[in-house]
């Protein structure tokens, strides 16, 4: 590989995390034009293993909205991302898959009168397709792939709706 080769791998890996830890920001600020804008094209995300739905951004975006006003306070921590670039066949670098792992605490709204701390924690795994465009690396695809969660007690863990 050459030096200029190596050092565009490196700016589309810098890119692409950056993508990622922007998307993660968009969630928990609730910037769901920041959220939206962060996808290509007929861009989709799949919630379901969650208790979400499926479908485009804009379909996404408008759920999450509705669903995160249950918790006011969340945050995703994203890590162990692991970068596959030229995933579609007969790609030209054009296209990259990341799987990572998450956590992500969340406290309910209005649940113990006024504690900061989260009473709800999942986990899982994402899996983030990605294209380049005229805009920089977009999301084409999430899917999210939920592994285990805690509530507080008396609320159900199997049927509540998480907007991972």
């Amino acid at each position: 590989m050459t030096q200029r080769v190596e050092l565009a791998t490196v700016m589309d890996r810098l890119a692409v995390d950056g993508l990622i830890t922007e998307y993660a920001v968009a969630v928990d600020d609730g910037d769901w034009t920041a959220y939206r804008g962060l996808f290509a094209p007929g861009g989709r995300a799949d919630y379901r293993s969650a208790g979400g739905i499926e479908g485009d951004a804009a379909q996404v975006a408008g759920w999450l909205a509705r669903s995160m006003e249950l918790f006011p306070m969340r945050q995703h921590l994203i890590v162990n991302r692991r970068v596959r670039f030229g995933y579609l066949e007969h790609d030209t670098g054009d296209t990259a898959e990341v799987q990572a792992d998450y956590i992500n605490p969340m406290r309910f709204a209005g649940h113990d009168g006024g504690s900061t701390a989260p009473d709800f924690v999942c986990g899982g795994r994402y899996t983030f397709g990605l294209v380049r465009t005229d805009d920089g690396w977009r999301l084409s695809e999430v899917v999210v792939r939920e592994k285990w969660r805690r509530a507080p007690e008396g609320l159900p863990t199997d049927h509540h709706p998480h907007p991972v």
